[in-house]
């Protein structure tokens, strides 16, 4: 089964970061109620891995998407909407015999009881994703590659590939996992591997809920314990912020993610701790707020910013799609974010975000606090 070839460079990279993973045409509903009462949606897209891609392109990085989808309408309007956010979209591959996923979703919280979310996505376009049908050459392009668990519960062949390309090779760009435990994609299957995956990755993003759903581990310290190898390991703790581990990986490494892996390295053989206080934020829905946060902190990763300023970046990020109905928005000027997550952290701590807040390019002080 062919792959990437040993050494495969990318001395002349013009890409920041890489994307690869599903996308999907999302209907939204128009009003609140039972998928069975709703009489009409509205048409977006959806896919954890698009999303980043977006997020950063709107923020001023070059970011690109690989997927794969059918080749059909659905197919046209996602390559269509996510180059629109100035995502380049040239490698991914248009599938002649397999659709485009779609799903239908509630306007809940994911995470309320009442949530509802209807998927056809079973042997979709992106679930043919395999070692033999990725183009590696512009997969291995960027600065960074980021992936998520949501792609290796899609197949066989996907969980293949991002073993293939989270595996050790000279080479090999700075990798991002997001785990991303859906539990309705496990179904039947192991989400371990999700451990695996991180296991093998340079920068890791990770829900303590999610933790605890697919391991069995509780805990930010037991979560760090059980994932010694990555450089930096960001713990999102829900309300209560994120907790960010950084240190050296032990054992060899070889990339050529530059100034991104320096960044996102520690400076010492053990670990440096940093936890930021998440912000106040009048929510909208909660949709994309993951994929929002893993933006905004690689945004900063790449700008070389220190660990606090890369989490509040993220946090910033995610609470600019908080505070809209979709997966996607506007994310704040560089320059606005820039101040506010330079506050000290009793400013910080005053913050309070509703809707529009991105809006303008507003001093710290004209923000609203609690």
């Amino acid at each position: 089964m062919p792959g990437p070839a040993a050494g495969t460079a990318h001395a002349a990279t013009t890409t920041d970061v890489v994307c690869l993973g599903e996308s999907m045409v999302t209907f939204l509903p128009s009003q609140p109620g039972r998928l069975a009462d709703v009489p009409s949606f509205g048409r977006g897209i959806g896919g954890a891995e698009s999303n980043v891609a977006c997020a950063l392109a709107a923020a001023g990085h070059r970011a690109a998407w690989v997927g794969r989808v059918g080749a059909d309408g659905f197919g046209d309007h996602l390559v269509e909407t996510i180059a629109g956010y100035g995502v380049d979209t040239s490698a991914v591959r248009r599938d002649p015999d397999r659709p485009t996923g779609i799903y239908f979703r509630t306007a809940t919280d994911r995470g309320a009881g009442a949530h509802e979310v209807a998927y056809y996505r079973a042997g979709s376009a992106a679930s043919a994703m395999s070692p033999s049908n990725v183009p590696y050459g512009e997969v291995f392009a960027g600065r960074i590659l980021h992936l998520s668990g949501i792609t290796a519960a899609l197949s066989g062949d996907c969980l293949a590939l991002l073993r293939e390309l989270t595996a050790e090779r000279p080479g090999r760009p700075l990798v991002s996992f997001d785990v991303n435990h859906r539990p309705h994609l496990w179904r039947g299957g192991d989400a371990s591997v999700l451990l695996e995956l991180a296991r093998r990755s340079d920068l890791v993003f990770v829900g303590e809920d999610e933790a605890e759903e697919a391991w069995g581990i509780v805990g930010a310290e037991a979560i760090r314990a059980a994932l010694p190898e990555p450089s930096v390991l960001v713990v999102k703790r829900g309300s209560a912020g994120a907790t960010v581990f950084s240190g050296l990986r032990p054992g060899p490494r070889s990339s050529n993610a530059g100034g991104a892996e320096d960044a996102a390295a520690g400076t010492g053989s053990g670990d440096t701790v940093t936890h930021v206080p998440a912000l106040h934020v009048d929510v909208v829905a909660a949709v994309g707020a993951g994929d929002a946060f893993a933006a905004g902190f690689l945004s900063a990763t790449l700008r070389g910013l220190p660990v606090r300023d890369r989490v509040r970046h993220g946090h910033l990020m995610a609470a600019a799609v908080l505070t809209v109905p979709g997966d996607l928005t506007e994310p704040p000027a560089r320059d606005h974010a820039d101040r506010l997550a330079a506050l000290d952290d009793g400013a910080w701590g005053r913050l309070r975000l509703g809707p529009g807040w991105t809006a303008a390019d507003r001093a710290p002080e004209e923000v609203r606090t609690s």
